[in-house]
This record gives C-alpha cells, sequence and structure tokens, in this order.
C-alpha cells in the first residue's frame, strides 16, 4: 500500500527540475522586457523550442551544464537590456 509510483522522481531529481522551472520562468520574465513585439515573439519561441528539445534529458552532468548555459544566456540577455534602456 505505501509503495511508490515507479515514475516518481528522486528527491535531486525533483530539485533538479524546479531549478529548470525557475530558470525558464525568469527568461520568459526577462523577454517580457524586450521592446519590439517581433523581437519578444522570437525570443519566446526560441526558449520554448530550446526547453521543449531538451525535456527528456536525464543525465545530471548534462542537464547541469544546460542549467548553467542557460543562466549565462539570460544574464546576457538582462545585460543587453539593460543597456538598450541606458
Amino acid at each position: 500500500a505505501g509503495r511508490v509510483p515507479p515514475a516518481a522522481l528522486t528527491l535531486r531529481q525533483f530539485l533538479r527540475r524546479q531549478q529548470v522551472l525557475q530558470l525558464y520562468r525568469r527568461i520568459l520574465r526577462a523577454i517580457r522586457e524586450v521592446p519590439a513585439e517581433q523581437d519578444r515573439c522570437y525570443l519566446k519561441d526560441w526558449a520554448r523550442e530550446e526547453f521543449k528539445r531538451n525535456k527528456d534529458a536525464t543525465e545530471e552532468d548534462a542537464i547541469r551544464m544546460m542549467i548553467t548555459q542557460g543562466n549565462m544566456q539570460l544574464q546576457e540577455l538582462q545585460r543587453t537590456l539593460k543597456l538598450a534602456k541606458s
């Protein structure tokens, strides 16, 4: 009766998933700041496709690397937006 279903995530997988979702939300929030609607749409589609393309990744190192890469791209976008505003 107390069995865990086979599809249940381990704690590490759960925490990693939370990191990925948090990154995705932060990227979408940053994209909202982009002034040109065409650029906003392009970036939103790009982000969605990137996350969709990698949603089945299971290897811990690969996922960690993708999160790092995503964070760097987010920082680059935020820097660009900051420069555009100044």
